[in-house]
């Protein structure tokens, strides 16, 4: 089977090894003719990133960056990279990196042209249609990492400075045009990260099967990325340059997310406040949440899992696919309290506040309360 596609769902998306030396084409396709490359601190240096820089270049597409970027990104790095974006004198941005590279990316274009702070385009009811549409600079995305989706998400997740609380700012032409998705870039990827990452995308399948809105096209989606992340993420953390698992992974990640526009839920209403507090790894969090959020929803989600347990070749229904969750952290080095993130109680009801205000809440099969979120930091603590 080959491992190289050209989709157009949910954008056009350029799939498979070796494709970033598309970059070029693919900044012609969506219109950008002077990219800012955006990307957080840790990739700045490396080499898959001087090489995407050197593809640029070569093309007369200059190699401007800013990657003064955070592992949960702020308003305070977004101003930066919109000054930088105004003062280049660009005309698009090439999201690039893992979730916080491409979320600020994605920021960065839509930012660039409005008037109003970001806090004015929340996720909440219609508060998108406020933006200026046709201010929206093009995007073009490029995944580093197999987890957060983010390439072809509409949506971006900031954290206020002041606050602490992540938002999740949103607009429909905050999907990039065009996205490159080239698995060897995900070659180098250390063992912690390529588990993080890939329990992400399991989180955002296991969430959205779990959701009770109706989507039948995104159940399907998650069930699949359910199994590609099961067959393919223990090869990816056992060998990095298993270029088949990775490219399995990150059609993984993509499905991940285009299967939550049915709705995420507790897992991700508890790991958004804990990052934002605590600075924690989001799909690593997201790993340590997903044992105590299964037994919370299990009344209304064990019929589908028993089903969806066999396809993933898990015996015992739903109570062998929670045995399996805890089993697989395991198995990926993940921790199995929060305690051991740095996570304390001290800010237990700080915590329980924002998780109410989430958006993921709308999506959990269990209506989530003070009481039961309470409930469900202490048991994953």
């Amino acid at each position: 089977m080959t491992l190289t596609g050209n989709w157009s769902y949910p954008t056009a998306m350029k799939f498979g090894p070796g494709r970033i030396t598309e970059l070029p084409e693919a900044c012609a396709q969506a219109g950008i003719k002077k990219p800012l490359l955006v990307t957080d601190k840790g990739l700045a240096g490396l080499p898959v990133t001087a090489q995407t820089l050197d593809i640029l270049e070569a093309a007369g597409l200059g190699r401007a960056m800013f990657s003064e970027v955070d592992p949960n990104p702020n308003e305070k790095n977004l101003d930066a990279g919109v000054a930088a974006y105004k003062a280049g004198g660009h005309d698009g941005v090439i999201a690039f990196g893992g979730g916080s590279g491409l979320d600020l990316g994605k920021m960065v274009a839509f930012m660039a042209g409005q008037t109003r702070p970001v806090w004015d385009f929340e996720d909440v009811g219609d508060w998108w249609t406020r933006a200026d549409a046709d201010a929206i600079a093009p995007i073009v995305a490029v995944p580093t990492t197999a987890g957060t989706g983010s390439e072809v998400g509409r949506a971006s997740v900031i954290t206020n400075s002041e606050t602490h609380v992540k938002k999740i700012i949103f607009h429909p032409k905050v999907l990039p045009a065009v996205v490159i998705c080239d698995p060897e870039l995900t070659v180098g990827m250390p063992k912690f990260i390529t588990a993080g990452t890939g329990l992400d995308a399991f989180a955002h399948c296991v969430e959205a099967f779990s959701s009770p809105h109706y989507h039948p096209m995104s159940q399907g989606i998650a069930l699949e990325g359910m199994r590609l992340v099961i067959d393919n993420l223990p090869r990816a953390y056992t060998n990095g340059t298993d270029i088949e698992a990775r490219a399995n992974m990150m059609s993984a990640a993509a499905m991940g997310a285009t299967a939550f526009q049915k709705g995420l839920g507790a897992i991700h209403a508890m790991s958004h406040p804990i990052g934002a507090v605590f600075n924690t790894h989001h799909g690593t969090t997201n790993a340590v949440c997903m044992p105590a959020v299964l037994e919370l929803n299990a009344p209304e989600i064990k019929d589908r899992f028993d089903l969806a347990a066999s396809y993933l070749g898990i015996e015992g229904g739903f109570d062998g696919f929670r045995r399996f969750v805890q089993g697989f952290n395991d198995s990926l080095g993940i921790p199995r309290t929060l305690n051991e993130l740095g996570v304390t109680e001290d800010r237990l009801e700080d915590m329980v506040a924002m998780a109410l205000e989430d958006p993921s809440c709308g999506g959990n099969p269990v209506p989530l309360t003070t009481d039961n979120l309470r409930a469900l930091f202490k048991a994953a603590l």
